[in-house]
């Protein structure tokens, strides 16, 4: 019998593609362009799995037209809101993801983000690299200290942990709100909020960890950005659609919001223009979980998921 057929439907790692490649069939344009609508559906009557990206979307209509062969998606992501599970499901379609991989990589970029709109870190960029830095003054880029200050997490999994270990390591007070509270052991001293409101009001600092649902899209709207305290600092390195962005231009003009660090946007690729106009808004492309180690780990989670299933047993990261 010959290899399962694979889609990969994206640049992935060279070490991923070379085990990918060494165990299956693979399908793969190294032009790198997003799978469209047609291409998932046209796709799907030649292969047996895919591994695509949050940059396909599997809509329920997509799903429906989806020709019996695909069996398996196997995703190179942790967020899968780009899935619509419940149809998948009901075409008997596995689906898996690559939790617990990526946390570190993605609470670095946040700590950055964080650090870097905090310290003025786009306007001390411009100043020095477009040679106008001719002067020096006390009263010069004064940022917001992060030392001693009450950080706000949002979502307490893999990667809102990772990121309060290393906020504990700048020395914040850690304050947090999730679905579920954590173990004392997990906590290590933050403090839990089961009310949203009460963490946005002690949140000096606020990070996003927490996935896109129906009942978290939009969340952050203009109400909830006006009780945390002014001059707060906001970093969104989940899914951009957790903010309402009109929001929170409207508060970083007010000077509610004195900065904000940004990897993800409701449009994207392309993001949100009008933050731009904002030296106090530092923004990264949606690049959380982009460094070598953590690409290689993605794409070997969803191998071994594939693997798992072509040999008849369960994935270890099914849905």
């Amino acid at each position: 019998m010959g290899k399962p057929v694979i889609w990969i439907t994206r640049q992935l790692s060279e070490a991923t593609l070379e085990r990918a490649q060494r165990d299956y069939e693979v399908i793969w344009d190294p032009a790198d362009e997003p799978g469209s609508a047609e291409d998932i559906i046209a796709m799907s009557a030649r292969v047996d799995g895919m591994i695509p990206c949050h940059s396909e979307h599997f809509s329920a209509e997509v799903v429906a037209q989806l020709d019996p062969r695909l069996k398996i998606i196997a995703n190179h992501s942790v967020g899968v809101d780009h899935c619509d599970l419940p149809s998948l499901k009901a075409r008997g379609i596995v689906v898996t993801n690559t939790p617990g991989v990526l946390s570190d990589a993605t609470a670095e970029l946040a700590l950055m983000l964080m650090l870097g709109a905090a310290r003025h870190a786009v306007a001390g960029d411009r100043l020095v690299r477009s040679g106008q830095w001719q002067s020096w003054s006390p009263a010069m880029l004064v940022g917001k200290q992060v030392s001693g200050a009450r950080l706000g997490i949002i979502g307490m999994g893999g990667v809102g942990r990772a990121f309060a270990c290393k906020a504990r390591g700048v020395d914040m007070e850690i304050h947090y709100h999730n679905r579920r509270r954590l173990t004392a052991e997990e906590e290590a001293g933050a403090t839990y909020h089961a009310d949203l409101d009460a963490l946005l009001a002690v949140s000096d600092f606020l990070s996003l960890h927490c996935p896109a649902t129906p009942e978290t899209i939009g969340f952050m709207n203009a109400a909830r950005l006006a009780q945390m305290p002014k001059g707060c600092v906001i970093v969104n390195t989940a899914r951009g659609s957790l903010v309402d962005e009109a929001a929170l231009l409207d508060a970083l003009s007010s000077g509610h919001v004195g900065a904000a660090g940004l990897d993800c946007f409701v449009t994207e690729p392309g993001g949100n223009p009008a933050f731009a106009a904002h030296d106090n808004v530092m923004m990264m492309p949606h690049v959380g979980s982009a460094t070598v180690a953590t690409r290689d780990a993605m794409g070997f989670k969803a191998l071994d998921n594939l693997d798992h299933f072509f040999r008849g047993e369960t994935p270890p990261d099914q849905l």
